[in-house]
């Protein structure tokens, strides 16, 4: 089973699994196909919008939990 971490970069987290766009542009993060997110962690996203990391990881992972 595919698990994500808040230290993961944003575009590799979304190569394991599309469905993952949808979690981050609900929790805010609308630019998930600016070039930042080719080179930033979900980390450094979550800080510079203000969301709690370990929450995302939380809900994509119980996502990702319930493709397999």
């Amino acid at each position: 089973m595919a698990q994500v971490s808040k230290d993961m970069i944003i575009a590799d987290m979304i190569n394991i699994d599309k469905g993952i766009i949808p979690i981050l542009m609900n929790a805010g993060m609308h630019c998930i196909g600016c070039p930042s997110a080719q080179g930033e962690t979900l980390e450094e996203a979550s800080f510079v919008h203000g969301l709690d990391a370990d929450s995302l990881v939380t809900e994509i992972n119980e996502y990702l939990a319930k493709q397999n």
